[in-house]
């Protein structure tokens, strides 16, 4: 990856974290085994990356900011054997990008020695945190996955898995955890289940991963979702589970199918490939726009694009070449260096547009200033008409569970209709994917949060 980084304004949906947790019957080369899963996590989280392992007299852990790769590539070509291991990569949700933010976190307390890893976002954690603080408690980071170890730490259950229920029982909104505690790896999902993770299997060896792709590269084949609600050890005695509290109404995160996962992963048992052609051929289905062909924005509208070409029968072209090596960045403050970001990191094929009618696929639109610079290079390269097709509905809401998204004020779709949204970005149409067409490219649509797009949260939540 080259040294400086580029970005829009952050025009998108940032992606939260990714969590690993591996434990083998005999002792194997758990660092180098999380490395691997952790890279095919990589698109989850580029800001930091780490791992903690258990050896015989202690946790080991290592952690910095940066890509897998980079942090953590030592390890392959060291032997670490060790039963158990936990890893993270993290995109900063909650708290700065920072160095003492960076997970897991691994602490020693009057329960033992915890390593913990957390993907999402706790809701009421600013209610937990002025508890905590005048109560005395001192903080090492920003981030809200500090303040579960302190409620364990806390409690007056002497025994570690009470104190674990009472703690998951104060927490509200999303968290997907992976945790080393003494010589048991334990897996945690929130009872809402906003966050995916998967427990997979295969001679002696146990891994969970917030993704399948990351269970994939590990070769293993029977796997499962950690249900809502559901505790998961696994030590020397065996694999035990149980229940934390009562089945709620499950509302997990739609746009993990829509852009977050990767496309050869499942997710919530569903195929992130199968549901993002769905949402293309939707699209196709209800457009009237007369086109020559379909472009994808590279790679977040690959797959829909693949579905919209195949439902309408209008060829699909690679009009925009993306630059892999670029990496992740700050805001940059003008105009022409955001035109100048998407420059590099996207450029037209010019042969495969000029005088082409151009239907342009992408996943969601969120401020309007990547569209409006890609309408303008398209336009430059020759393009006849330009019409962007969203592949989610009209982005109206901030997330509270575990996403990024900028206040109502930032997001475009609560000052302009689709009507008004093209003449901002120059395009001659701009049509989103409805909410109920967004429904029906899922199994189970009851079970999605879509607060997003309507504003209805699953729970309450602080400063909506």
């Amino acid at each position: 990856m080259i040294a400086f980084h580029v970005e829009t304004n952050n025009d998108s949906i940032q992606h939260h974290c990714g969590v690993v947790g591996i434990h083998t019957r005999e002792v194997s080369n758990i660092p180098a085994q999380l490395f691997y899963s952790l890279f095919s996590l990589q698109h989850r989280g580029q800001e930091s990356a780490g791992i903690a392992y258990r050896k015989p007299e202690k946790l080991v852990t290592y952690k910095d900011l940066g890509m897998v790769s980079t942090v953590l590539s030592h390890y392959l070509g060291e032997e670490h054997s060790a039963h158990c291991g936990i890893g993270h990569v993290r995109y900063s949700t909650h708290g700065g990008n920072r160095l003492e933010n960076v997970q897991p976190i691994v602490i020693s307390c009057n329960k033992g020695e915890v390593a913990l890893a957390h993907n999402g976002t706790i809701s009421n954690s600013q209610k937990i945190k002025e508890s905590l603080f005048e109560d005395g408690s001192i903080f090492q980071s920003t981030t809200d996955t500090e303040l579960i170890l302190h409620l364990i730490a806390r409690s007056r259950k002497e025994d570690f898995n009470e104190a674990l229920d009472e703690t998951l029982l104060q927490l509200e909104g999303a968290f997907s955890l992976v945790m080393i505690h003494d010589d048991s790896l334990l897996a945690i999902r929130d009872p809402w289940g906003f966050r995916p993770l998967f427990m997979g299997k295969k001679e002696g060896l146990v891994a969970f991963a917030s993704e399948t792709c990351a269970l994939d590269i590990l070769q293993i084949k029977d796997y499962r979702s950690v249900e809502p609600g559901e505790i998961i050890q696994i030590n020397k005695q065996g694999i035990t589970s149980r229940r934390f509290a009562p089945k709620q109404s499950i509302s997990q995160c739609i746009f993990e199918l829509i852009y977050f996962a990767r496309p050869d992963s499942r997710v919530y048992d569903e195929s992130v490939h199968i549901a993002r052609k769905r949402m293309g051929a939707f699209l196709a289905e209800i457009d009237t726009v007369e086109a020559d062909i379909v472009v994808p924005v590279p790679d977040s509208g690959n797959i829909a694009a693949m579905g919209f070409a195949e439902a309408s029968g209008i060829p699909l072209e690679q009009g925009l070449t993306r630059n892999h090596f670029i990496g992740r960045s700050f805001i940059l403050p003008t105009t022409a260096q955001r035109e100048f970001a998407v420059r590099i990191k996207l450029n037209p094929v010019k042969e495969a547009i000029k005088g082409k009618r151009i239907i342009l696929i992408d996943d969601s639109l969120v401020r309007g200033t990547t569209s409006k610079i890609l309408v303008k290079l398209l336009r430059e390269a020759g393009a006849k008409e330009i019409h962007l097709r969203l592949c989610s509905p009209e982005l109206k809401w901030p997330c509270f569970f575990g996403i990024d998204i900028p206040t109502r004020e930032e997001l475009i779709s609560n000052t302009m209709n689709p009507e008004e949204l093209a003449q901002f970005i120059g395009a001659d149409s701009v049509m989103f994917l409805p909410l109920k067409g967004l429904s029906s490219c899922v199994s189970t649509p009851e079970n999605f949060c879509t607060a997003c797009f309507n504003g209805i949260y699953p729970i309450p939540v602080e400063g909506k």
